[in-house]
């Protein structure tokens, strides 16, 4: 992590430009977390089989993180998986260039044996040089980290705008059909992209030797990185309504023949 701004010389070449803020915005500071993992209440643990139960992430169709009860009624997890990873190629020295996307395609799989309901929590965020996490006073939004939502047919995004307490860092979607044994969902995005409006606030300097005018470009974003963070519940089918609302905290409608969520409600 880069602990003062850095600056760099460019002759001013127009296509420089786009260049410049990739190697001068976040410059090896790419962000990347955990992937957690969570389950249902220990009260509803008696009411299935708990050899069967276990979910796991998928990003661009490769396992993230996995969790699953085992027969000897322990929790057994791959550990805190690590998401955009490979988003860059480091072996070409590839820099995150805002206003690009890049392959982010998120899953969910059922790794157990009993079928599931279940969402998934996104956590959109910065931190700036120093590794603070940047609130709601600073004009670098959580919306510029743009995690694009594909498939709305099969996953329901949970809109809370309305919410005095919304946050736009915070994204809740539910799959909305009962996620069988063995099977997995439909990607929820596709795409991840910087919005290039991190880039124009930017400080240009010039000095001039002999006939060469040398251009240093500052940005107030230097140094500053971006996180995403994903977390997997996963709730049992038998008495759904009931065991979402204790383990998730909210009220969903099934479909009549409860097999599918067409709602929810706070």
């Amino acid at each position: 992590m880069m602990k003062r701004k850095k600056k760099s010389q460019f002759p001013l070449k127009p296509a420089l430009l786009l260049g410049a803020a990739g190697v001068l915005l976040l410059a090896s500071t790419v962000g990347s977390t955990r992937a957690a993992l969570t389950y249902y209440n220990e009260e509803y643990f008696a009411q299935v089989s708990m050899s069967s139960i276990g979910v796991a992430l998928l990003e661009n169709d490769v396992e993230v993180s996995r969790r699953e009860y085992t027969d000897d009624g322990q929790w057994v997890d791959s550990g805190e998986g690590v998401l955009l990873a490979n988003m860059l190629d480091e072996d070409q020295n590839e820099k995150l260039v805002p206003g690009k996307a890049y392959q982010e395609e998120l899953s969910v799989a059922n790794v157990g044996n009993i079928d599931t309901f279940v969402r998934v929590i996104v956590n959109r965020y910065w931190k700036n040089s120093e590794g603070q996490i940047i609130t709601k006073d600073t004009k670098l939004e959580p919306e510029w980290i743009e995690l694009n939502l594909v498939n709305d047919d099969v996953w329901l995004y949970d809109d809370q705008s309305d919410d005095p307490d919304y946050s736009p860092e915070h994204m809740v979607l539910y799959y909305r059909d009962i996620l069988p044994a063995n099977m997995k969902t439909e990607p929820l995005s596709d795409t991840i992209r910087i919005n290039p409006e991190i880039a124009r606030d930017v400080t240009v300097s010039s000095r001039v030797e002999g006939n060469v005018t040398h251009y240093t470009y500052e940005y107030r974003y230097d140094g500053y990185s971006f996180y995403l963070d994903a977390e997997v519940n996963a709730v049992q089918t038998h008495n759904a309504v009931d065991a979402i609302r204790s383990a998730w905290g909210v009220d969903v409608t099934l479909s009549e023949d409860g097999t599918s969520i067409t709602g929810v409600s706070h």
